[in-house]
């Protein structure tokens, strides 16, 4: 059997190690959660040669082992306990050349833990560019490691990494410090008290004890009780040690690092002053914006097209090719007609990431966070609450996990239960399906189109609504005090290729596998409950021929009149009928009351109920999109979706809280049922209200 090594990816946000993580592991690699927590927990293979095998796991981005999060914390929890399945047999920290100083203080952090560590030095293309030399041996021989010069843009310098990987026993594990500099007499306590524990093991577990007290945590035995040091001074000690580290950092690196400013070609300072500008910042993301909305609605139509008329056809195939009966019903109007409602938005939600991953890689993103501070500090948030807003746009699920990077726990909550206000993907298909019925294919200027602009709107609505209600509690909560926001500007470069790539494939296939599971579970569901049904549904023939016996009817009229009776009188016609009083003030019908209530499992799961019910008992294949655009309103006899009702139905989706997943990780987050049950009724109450008034107003 090949050899097995355990790798930890470490180092600072913004150094590249996403990057290094792709290219050591390319598409060999899978997304879960750390045991107990929703962490992101990604880990990859690489296979170094043919006898031996690494497994990388990328652990979360941290400035030290000074723990100020619980990502930051989990990272040293692995770090101290060699018991654990993931402890690495080597640790490769990862630092990039312009930031080489404040990288060191992780480096030297870990290497002091007696854990074989390789610096990796990223960006090193940019060494002769940027007017820097380094001297790589002399550096080696006084930090007593290994070092690879690497740039991911040019694939460089991985081979020699892989070789160091493979080679990590012969890494020296003497460490950069002397733990006892920090505290000689404290230190010598320790180590009278504790005779067989390493020292700075022993440090970090009592001085993130400090850091974490609430939390359940595995300590070495006996270190409870050494409590000789006030809380107050073992932080004033953790201070001393960071400049103890940078002390020694700095006369390392006045040895062998050399910037010559003067001959240096910089070109992030002038694109900063007109990014990060008070006014045209603004102006630029806005523009960014527009395009990438106007993007999702041009590009992606051709693959929608496809996609819609491959799954009609799909669905007219199985009817016509098995057997008649329940199984090939369930399959052509269930199954096939609830996939085609999420699969129909693959290329709109692949060009979406596409646009947000390039924005990351390109180090925009970080200029975005900044421009948006100025106007997250007016309404009480932290700055550091841009992150999770703007991460919500892919998903709230992962957004409300990046909340724990906020120290103060109100602007936390806060921040919890108004991200879910951001339009995430899974609002787009629904967003995306109305729009095309509602809104015309006109352009303004001859250039954006209508329904581009209508979709930066309802963006712009959902980023609104959640600053809106940022502001109503904080004033609500009280909040005593705020955090300070610290983010670091990356430079700018330009995107990787295969970063985007693989970003776009795990981030499509997680939202499709995700969302489908549940669209085919409650697919399989409604067409049973709209297959079936008791009293009338079971003798719909005999009454439909009866009633329609004076009418002169051709055939397929009396079989559609047919199919409709036993729809309305099925099972889940009696739940529709019954639940209609309370959405027809808002435009709606019965059928489209029973996608509101489906789609709170998940809100795409409404164009795939649409597209069941109207599926169910119809020989008719048609595309989703011209089976939605034919529903008539019984009352008036005009297309249930018009204008009123669209955008009735686009404003409920953009302020309902309909995401039973997002609940449970906020139930999660904040150890509680009260806030996510606040969460569900409000939202969902303020969106009928705003719903209702619009529709009343524009029908």
């Amino acid at each position: 059997m090949a050899k097995q090594i355990n790798v930890a990816l470490l180092g600072n946000p913004n150094t590249g190690k996403t990057s290094v993580f792709n290219r050591l592991t390319g598409l060999n690699q899978k997304v879960g959660n750390y045991p107990g927590i929703t962490v992101e927990k990604k880990q990859g293979i690489c296979k170094l040669d043919r006898n031996i095998k690494a497994f990388i796991l990328d652990l979360p981005g941290t400035y030290s082992l000074n723990a100020s999060s619980i990502d930051e914390n989990l990272v040293i929890e692995l770090l101290l306990n060699k018991n654990d399945k993931d402890f690495p047999d080597v640790a490769i920290v990862i630092s990039e050349i312009e930031n080489l100083k404040r990288n060191l203080l992780l480096f030297t952090q870990i290497k002091d833990l007696g854990i074989p560590a390789i610096l990796v030095i990223n960006m090193s293309d940019r060494m002769k560019r940027k007017a820097i030399s380094l001297d790589v041996e002399l550096l080696e021989s006084i930090l007593e490691t290994k070092i690879a010069l690497i740039s991911c843009r040019k694939n460089l310098g991985f081979e020699e990494l892989k070789e160091l990987i493979s080679n990590y026993n012969q890494l020296s594990l003497k460490p950069c410090l002397d733990a006892s500099v920090i505290a000689p007499e404290y230190f010598d306590r320790l180590r009278k008290a504790f005779p067989n524990q390493d020292l700075y093991k022993l440090w970090l577990v009592i001085t993130q004890d400090v850091n974490f007290g609430k939390l359940d945590r595995k300590v070495l035995k006996g270190v409870a009780s050494f409590q000789i040091e006030s809380i107050s001074n073992l932080k004033r000690l953790q201070q001393k040690e960071t400049i103890i580290r940078y002390q020694f950092i700095n006369n390392v690196l006045g040895k062998t690092l050399k910037i010559d400013t003067e001959n240096a070609k910089d070109l992030r300072s002038r694109f900063d002053r007109v990014l990060t500008h008070k006014f045209w910042g603004y102006v630029i993301f806005f523009a960014i914006l527009l395009v990438i909305f106007q993007s999702i609605f041009d590009w992606s139509s051709y693959p929608m097209n496809f996609i819609d008329n491959s799954f009609a056809s799909l669905s007219k195939w199985f009817k016509t090719t098995l057997p008649p009966g329940d199984f090939s019903n369930l399959i052509s109007e269930g199954v096939i007609p609830g996939l085609a409602g999420i699969a129909i938005f693959i290329p709109q939600i692949a060009f979406l990431f596409l646009f947000i991953s390039i924005l990351e890689e390109s180090g925009y993103m970080s200029r975005v966070v900044f421009l948006m501070d100025r106007i997250m500090r007016k309404f009480g948030l932290s700055g550091k609450s841009v992150v999770p807003l703007i991460a919500g746009t892919a998903c709230a699920i992962p957004a409300i996990m990046a909340t724990r990077n906020i120290e103060n726990w109100k602007e936390r909550l806060i921040t919890i239960l108004v991200t879910p206000f951001t339009t995430c993907s899974a609002r787009l298909p629904v967003y995306l399906i109305i729009i095309a019925l509602v809104i015309p294919e006109g352009r303004v200027l001859g250039v954006f189109s209508l329904q581009g602009l209508t979709l930066l709107v309802l963006y712009s609505i959902g980023f609104g609504a959640a600053i809106l209600a940022a502001y109503i509690l904080d004033k609500f909560l009280d909040i005593p005090s705020k955090s300070f926001f610290v983010i670091e500007m990356p430079n700018y470069k330009l995107p990787m290729l295969k970063n985007v790539v693989i970003n776009v494939i795990e981030k499509t296939k997680a939202f499709v596998v995700g969302a489908g599971k549940i669209i085919l579970a409650i697919s399989i569901i409604l067409w049973v409950l709209a297959s079936y049904g008791p009293g009338d549904f079971n003798t719909a023939e005999e009454i439909v021929r009866q009633q329609t016996i004076s009418q002169n009817l051709t055939k397929d009229e009396i079989e559609t009149k047919i199919a409709s009776f036993k729809l309305e009188h099925s099972y889940i016609g009696i739940v529709g009928k019954g639940i209609e009083p309370a959405v027809k003030p808002l435009g709606y019908d019965w059928k489209i009351g029973i996608a509101l209530i489906s789609s709170f499992a998940a809100r795409e799961v409404f164009v795939g109920t649409l597209a069941t019910i109207y599926s169910v008992g119809n020989d008719d294949v048609e595309t989703i999109k011209n089976k939605m655009a034919a529903e008539i309103n019984p009352v008036s006899g005009e297309p249930l979706f018009n204008l009123a009702s669209g955008v009735s139905l686009l404003l409920f989706y953009a302020f309902a809280m309909q995401c039973m997943s997002t609940l449970a990780i906020v139930k999660r987050e904040t150890n509680s049922w009260k806030w996510p049950l606040w969460q569900l009724f409000s939202m969902s109450a303020f969106a009928y209200v705003v719903a209702l008034i619009a529709y009343q107003i524009l029908k």
